[in-house]
């Protein structure tokens, strides 16, 4: 992965364990969830005590508006309906101004709670809370308040309050519906007086006499339309009865002789002998056909007589067919006539009929309109009595159902809950805060991270709080950490005869010089010479963990004629040398950056197995840079958590700048018991460490194979100065 696209992964929350994340900062957790808390129980304590009274109305529609009519408006515009914005807009009624300055100017609240009337009111609605009971047409009226007595008055008069305001808009809004209707009850007589004014000036311009629910034309008082209504119903009928004559003596014609006796059987006329005498002819031939079921023949006498009365009754039939025949042929002749007498005198009266007609209509609209209008005054007139009767008895719509009492215990503040909602609250603001944190931090926090941003290898994970390995008695578990990071050294060597290393941090305080005072311990344990060189001549600190004094040491071998072996000192600890830093000079980068330096380097890596030479950090001063580029490796050590990652990529670039190799990273310092992605360490460290009846481990076969002491020439005692034996180092 290149740096471009280790930048762009800069912003990414790398913590994959939210689990561990919680872990790693339980700390801020716990003291923002402490934090949180104790502010929710102190402002819990300080809150004042709130008691709660309740009044309960029971709230019904308005009285309905009415119209001229008799409707009801509000039923009309579904205003009688019980919804929510039915409830809604009582609520803001309860609490409206009007409704409160009454509260207000009742209970003296002015006076009561020493503050003005603006004040009061604003008071009032803040602790006055409305809400709908579910299912039901109730309104409970809740207030909360420090003064037990003043949350019950202020519960009850404000629901009385309430009901009063609702009367006196029933009663204004009656007293206005009544006025409308009495308005409109005197329009509607003058129009009824107008129509009866229409209605006489028609009766006395067109001769009509008005008696009751009849009318007669003319001054005679007789209907003069009679004439020509008879006159009319009689040519009407005579048509009818033409048109029928017609229609019987074209079926007599028609009709074969047997159709026709049945068809003139059938005809309503005087005189009709057809009329009897075809159900005798019917019986007849009945008879006829038993007597010839019963075996009778043709020449029986019985059956002879039967046929001859058949026959006389048959002849008689058709003279009956032929005189109806002849019969209406007169009776429509005679039809004829009298109809065109008729029609000449409906001719005659057809003009006066019409004249007549119109003005009967006049007379009838004029009528209907009085009539109509009369009936619909009537009904306005029964209203009104009706509603002036209701004005005087106004209906309830407001009822008291629950009177307030007083509270005996506070209903605010609720410890409880309080305390609950600060406890999830502190948490769940500790849990943001520590993931927030863990968004803003950019150190190295796992193996990957260095691998990515430095693309090296990590040669080794040092547990958190390791002290001096020399100092202990015994193995330690601690030790494996270092003997991990002494055999991964040995692997990543590429050349065996690279053995002298530089142990550089990008800042103080990240644990280089314990890393490398530990890492020469378990190097001269595994067989190494092994040589301590303390070159930071800043700070320097190796020396005091052996206790000695620090006035001869690196300084005054370059910078004097001392021999290598006046500057050396061999520790308690079999195959470890140390060289102090000496007394400190004032330009350090000038005289490690010397010819001498170079030499000392060259002589000390032909007489021991490892060098390895402790820095000043490499991005605080020069000092690391020149080292870095005398040595044959480097070592970085990397607080875990610490370094920022943009810090460590310039560690590299500085190393790489002066031309130096780097080795690989430690990630030092590293919590291996709570933090999860390293908790393996823990069981591997424990479990291969070594008892104390073991000893100490011998070099690995790749260390030895490595290392030939054969071609080494190593140190004599005499040519090292002991460290004294006052100088504890255990």
């Amino acid at each position: 992965m290149n740096t471009s696209s280790a930048q762009q992964n800069e912003a990414m929350l790398h913590a994959v364990d939210y689990w561990q994340v919680i872990k790693n900062r339980y700390g801020i957790i716990l003291l923002s969830l402490l934090l949180v808390f104790m502010t929710a129980a102190v402002i819990t304590y300080v809150m004042p005590k709130k008691y709660q009274s309740q009044a309960v109305i029971e709230v019904k529609p308005r009285a309905a508006g009415i119209s001229p009519l008799g409707l009801q408006l509000n039923e009309l515009s579904g205003e009688r309906a019980m919804t929510p914005q039915f409830f809604g807009t009582e609520f803001e009624k309860i609490k409206s101004r009007n409704s409160l300055e009454k509260v207000v100017q009742n209970l003296e609240l002015v006076n009561r709670w020493n503050v003005d009337k603006e004040t009061a009111l604003a008071i009032l609605k803040g602790i006055v809370d409305t809400q709908n009971i579910r299912g039901t047409d109730l309104i409970s009226i809740r207030v909360r308040h420090t003064n037990k007595v003043d949350a019950r008055d202020i519960a009850e008069e404000v629901a009385l309050s309430y009901r009063q305001y609702r009367a006196e808009i029933e009663s204004r809004d009656a007293e206005n519906a009544l006025q409308e209707l009495n308005k409109a009850v005197r329009n509607q007589e003058d129009k009824v007086e107008e129509r009866r004014k229409v209605l006489a000036t028609i009766v006395r311009t067109k001769g009509i006499i008005y008696k009751g629910t009849d009318s007669f034309y003319g001054q005679t008082g007789v209907d003069e339309d009679q004439g020509a209504r008879s006159a009319l119903e009689a040519y009407n009928e005579l048509e009818q009865e033409k048109r029928k004559l017609e229609s019987q003596i074209g079926s007599l014609l028609k009709y074969d002789s047997e159709q026709l006796m049945v068809y003139a059987a059938g005809l309503d006329l005087p005189d009709n002998i057809i009329r009897n005498l075809y159900p005798q002819y019917l019986e007849a031939k009945r008879q006829l056909d038993g007597f010839r079921i019963n075996g009778l023949g043709a020449k029986h006498p019985t059956v002879m007589a039967a046929v001859d009365q058949i026959e006389n009754m048959k002849r008689q039939l058709e003279e009956g067919v032929v005189n109806l025949r002849a019969t209406l042929t007169a009776q429509l002749d005679l039809a004829s006539d009298r109809l065109k007498s008729v029609e000449a005198m409906k001719d005659e009266t057809r003009e006066d009929a019409i004249k007549r007609g119109l003005d009967a209509q006049d007379y009838v609209d004029a009528k209907r309109d009085f009539e109509t209008d009369q009936e619909l005054l009537q009904t306005m007139r029964l209203k009104q009595m009706g509603e002036t009767i209701s004005s005087k008895m106004p209906p309830e719509t407001v009822l008291m159902h629950d009177s307030p009492v007083i509270s005996e215990s506070p209903v605010s503040p609720n410890v409880t809950l309080n305390l609950v909602l600060g406890a999830v609250v502190g948490l769940i603001f500790g849990v943001g805060i520590a993931f927030f944190l863990e968004y803003l931090d950019t150190s190295v926090k796992t193996l990957e991270d260095v691998e990515r941003y430095l693309q090296v290898p990590v040669l080794a994970v040092i547990p958190k709080d390791i002290s001096l390995l020399h100092r202990q008695r015994g193995s330690s578990p601690d030790a494996e950490a270092y003997r991990i990071l002494r055999t991964n050294i040995e692997f990543n060597r590429k050349n065996p005869e690279d053995n002298t290393i530089t142990v550089v941090s990008g800042g103080a305080g990240e644990g280089k010089s314990t890393t490398l005072m530990n890492l020469s311990y378990i190097c001269a344990q595994g067989g190494y010479t092994t040589l301590m060189i303390d070159a930071d001549l800043r700070r320097p600190r190796l020396h005091t963990y052996f206790g000695i004094n620090n006035s001869v040491g690196l300084t005054n071998y370059l910078t004097t004629d001392l021999m290598l072996e006046d500057v050396i000192l061999q520790t308690p600890v079999d195959n470890l040398y140390f060289m102090p830093s000496g007394i400190l000079p004032v330009d350090a980068a000038g005289i490690l950056n010397s010819r001498r330096m170079s030499e000392l380097i060259q002589d000390v890596k032909q007489r021991f197995d490892l060098i390895f030479i402790d820095s000043p950090p490499i991005l605080g001063v020069s000092d690391a840079s020149v080292l870095v580029s005398e040595v044959d490796l480097t070592i970085i050590v990397v607080q875990h958590r610490k370094l920022p990652r943009n810090m460590l990529l310039r560690v590299k670039q500085s190393i790489e700048s002066v031309g130096g190799n780097i080795l690989g990273v430690v990630l030092n310092n590293v919590d291996v018991r709570s933090d999860s992605q390293y908790q393996y360490y823990t069981s591997y460290y424990t479990y291969y460490a070594p008892s104390e009846a073991q000893g100490p481990p011998a070099m690995s076969a790749p260390a030895m194979a490595s290392t030939s002491m054969e071609n080494k020439t190593k140190p004599s005692p005499s040519a090292v100065k002991d460290i004294k034996p006052e100088s504890d180092l255990y």
